[in-house]
């Protein structure tokens, strides 16, 4: 082979190499832009599938309850609920010197009521209640009683005057078969029965 040959075949094998570059990275763009687009397709049918709770507080048999129902979207069928009761607002902060430790301020329920304890799976605290299946426009109820003041303070008719007819700060992680879970937060009325419709806050990972 001649030199000209040998620089025509060099040439072809550079030109053939820049080439086949520019098809791998088009086909890595390609993949990359379909990946992105299925992504953001299952994080809209994610979204669109976000369950329809309703939670009510209710003392019309004579003592306090949660009533807990699912309404839809039809294609799930049935949902995993857990419920968990959130404090009036954040106290993680900084101790007083002599106060409550940060584990006796955690074990506190801030808020109007609780879960009663040991009742319809509730936990010893009465935060949080046992996973409950809901089918398609099923329900639950839980039974709730009144909050315990904390020892350090000053009465429990201060305690009840400072919740008493507050709302009720709700959790709730809902999950399906097929799906990621979805966290749900409501504050309940608890001064007059009534329905609060679950607003969807973040998506759990």
């Amino acid at each position: 082979m001649g030199t000209i040959d040998t620089g025509i075949a060099a040439a072809a094998a550079l030109f053939s190499g820049v080439a086949a570059m520019a098809a791998y990275k088009t086909a890595k763009e390609a993949n990359r832009t379909s990946a992105s687009v299925a992504q953001i397709e299952r994080d809209r049918w994610h979204k669109e599938m976000t369950p329809q709770v309703e939670v009510r507080f209710d003392d019309s048999r004579g003592y306090p309850e949660l009533l807990v129902q699912f309404l839809g979207p039809a294609p799930l069928m049935r949902i995993e609920a857990a419920l968990r009761i959130r404090d009036d607002k954040e106290r993680s902060g900084s101790q007083i010197g002599g106060g409550p430790t940060a584990q006796q301020v955690a074990d506190v329920i801030w808020g109007p009521y609780r879960f009663r304890p040991g009742v319809d799976g509730a936990d010893a605290l009465g935060r949080a209640v046992a996973p409950v299946a809901l089918l398609h426009h099923g329900h639950t109820r839980f039974a709730l009683e009144p909050t315990l003041a904390p020892s350090w303070y000053a009465s429990t008719q201060t305690w009840r005057a400072e919740h008493d007819g507050k709302q009720l700060r709700l959790w709730v992680q809902c999950s399906a078969e097929g799906h990621k879970p979805w966290l749900l937060s409501a504050d309940v009325s608890t001064a007059t029965s009534g329905l609060t419709q679950l607003q969807r806050r973040v998506v759990a990972s």
